[in-house]
């Protein structure tokens, strides 16, 4: 098979797992939404900073549950998994480009999902023209947040709290994904140029695309 035969089989494989599994829709997105009900609990009656605060809030939640969708591969990975892949040849890279492709599916999944919810229980002010910068800025920032988590993941393969451990790498790393997709919007809101903080997020994922591929194979042999 060829390389990309091989990264889109693998993705095909994840997305049958989770079909059967259901961890994004029947855990992840059900404690996101909760979570977007408990915010305004703090603010009480205050339907004006309600309506303000509702873009920030669905980047926080969008983030924080977002990095369970893309660390559930690390949860998920088994050695035997790991060892049928070694066995049939599968290139480490194609690997990561697989699960990027499959998690970054259920990441948009996921926070478009979350987008609707929060409009509907904020009701957020939004600048005119915001559907497109908004989309792009979701794509870009699912894209890079899966692949920060599969290479998380790959990382702490074989380590003992191997999905805490990840956790502890995502999460610094994807301060420029959080910058960049809620300055987004506020660039938007502000009438100021939203590029070039598209084209952080797109570097963002370019570098985590190039780091993945280019690691994999190293990563995979230290692991064994």
């Amino acid at each position: 098979m060829s390389f990309w035969d091989q990264a889109v089989e693998i993705a095909r494989v994840d997305l049958q797992v989770e079909r059967r599994i259901g961890d994004v829709l029947r855990i992840i997105f059900p404690f996101a939404v909760v979570a977007l009900l408990v915010f305004p609990l703090a603010l009480g009656i205050d339907l004006a900073a309600i309506t303000r605060i509702g873009p920030a809030v669905f980047w926080a939640i969008g983030v924080l549950f977002g990095m369970q969708v893309a660390l559930r591969q690390a949860a998920d990975d088994r050695p035997e998994r790991r060892d049928l892949y070694a066995l049939l040849g599968v290139d480490p890279a194609a690997r990561f480009v697989g699960r990027s492709m499959s998690g970054s599916l259920l990441m948009l999944g996921f926070m478009f999902a979350l987008m609707v919810a929060t409009l509907l229980l904020y009701s957020p002010r939004l600048p005119e023209g915001w559907p497109i910068p908004a989309a792009a800025a979701i794509l870009l920032t699912s894209i890079g947040l899966t692949e920060l988590g599969t290479l998380a993941g790959e990382v702490t393969a074989g380590l003992r709290n191997r999905t805490a451990l990840a956790s502890l790498i995502v999460a610094p790393l994807a301060i420029p994904l959080v910058l960049g997709g809620s300055q987004t919007l506020e660039s938007l809101a502000r009438d100021t140029g939203i590029l070039p903080w598209l084209l952080l997020l797109f570097a963002t994922d370019l570098a985590l695309a190039v780091a993945g591929v280019g690691l994999a194979r190293p990563i995979e042999e230290a692991s064994r």
